[in-house]
């Protein structure tokens, strides 16, 4: 059984790991004609090298994505391509039953499993991370929407209301806006600064500080402005907090997202889509079991002369519709408030289901 294993591990590996480039290189390609349009503008510093880096900086996000699909279609390939060979008839008649062949690709398929978490927990993260410091390095500054990042925070009886309008690639955070809020939850001042900076404790540093306080003496309103050239304001928001509001939430490791999440809910804010992401860090890699048995019942297949094509294309298909599924099941579950763990895990207990359905008819039943 240790040579079929290793016979079995090497055709998947090798059947895999082509199909993974050539996706690769398919995106590295699309990606780079979309950078073109960057390249040579006026006043920028963005030409074809930094085009390139930011393209190859954005590859580990899409090996995490492509991962389960490129097993699902590796794996087709190589079970449809020794059904046709009748080698795999061989290597049942030397006691590679059906549970058997199960364990054996499901012991692969833990394998891509640690690959995929890898890949989307470290390499993806940080890669993206420097993709975005290139752009902001020689583009301008990190920034979301129309109006930049906003977070919440509450401290004894005074809640705030922070909008940082973009984080430049030194930390500097720009265009800064801070609401105050009393206990009873009207606004009792309202702080603008140029530019600010994450000092050692827990606190930034306003540059350019305009400040407006609201009070209200025998009745009647009065506002009290002033200038400061700095300005201390204690704070728990840090920059990776700031950094996790500006980029994409797909693209932080899941312990940040936790971390993020506890701090949305400790203030009140929304955290839905980031716990839709999170629990989607936790059950994606698993997809890829689910993806190496649906592949097996291909094993057990009689193919014509040339019809191994068809079948293959159909495990592209198949890798594309799970893919969309789970996009479609996030921005639904998002929109419906549906359990977060539920909207993440329903794409692969479905492929589940489908998977294990095959694998009764076409493997067990026959």
């Amino acid at each position: 059984m240790k040579t079929i294993r290793r016979f079995l591990y090497a055709e998947v590996l090798k059947a895999v790991a082509f199909v993974t480039l050539g996706f690769l290189a398919l995106f590295f390609f699309f990606d780079f004609v979309d950078e073109l349009r960057y390249i040579g503008r006026a006043n920028s510093e963005y030409q074809l090298p930094q085009a390139l880096a930011f393209v190859a900086l954005s590859m580990p996000g899409h090996l995490y994505e492509l991962l389960p699909i490129t097993v699902l279609i590796g794996t087709i390939f190589v079970m449809a391509r020794l059904a046709q060979s009748s080698e795999f008839t061989i290597l049942r008649t030397s006691g590679l039953g059906p549970w058997r062949a199960l364990g054996t690709l499901l012991s692969l398929g833990l394998v891509f499993v640690l690959l995929t978490f890898a890949a989307g927990d470290y390499a993806a993260p940080a890669a993206d991370r420097a993709a975005q410091l290139i752009k902001a390095r020689y583009k301008g500054q990190i920034t979301v929407g129309q109006t930049g990042a906003w977070l919440r925070e509450r401290q004894d009886d005074i809640a705030y209301a922070a909008n940082v309008r973009a984080l430049r690639p030194d930390g500097t955070l720009q265009g800064i806006r801070i609401f105050e809020f009393d206990r009873r939850g009207f606004l009792s001042a309202h702080t603008e600064a140029r530019s600010a900076q994450f000092g050692p404790d827990a606190a930034w540093t306003l540059q350019d500080v305009q400040r407006s306080e609201f009070h209200t003496q025998d009745g009647q309103p009065r506002i009290e402005r002033s200038s400061e050239a700095t300005r201390i304001w204690p704070t728990q928001i840090t920059a990776e907090m700031v950094a996790a509001a500006l980029l994409k939430p797909d693209s932080m490791s899941t312990l940040d997202l936790f971390e993020y999440i506890r701090h949305l809910d400790a203030n009140g804010q929304a955290a839905q889509r980031y716990e839709i992401q999170f629990w989607r860090k936790v059950f994606y890699p698993i997809s890829c079991l689910v993806m190496v048995v649906l592949a097996l019942p291909f094993a057990y297949l009689h193919f014509r002369s040339g019809g191994i094509a068809t079948y293959v294309f159909g495990g592209v298909m198949a890798g594309v519709s799970f893919f969309l599924l789970n996009n479609v099941f996030g921005y639904i579950g998002n929109l419906q408030n549906w359990l977060p763990w539920l909207t993440a895990a329903a794409p692969g207990m479905i492929y589940s289901v489908l998977s294990l359905a095959a694998f009764s008819w076409l493997v067990l039943r026959r």
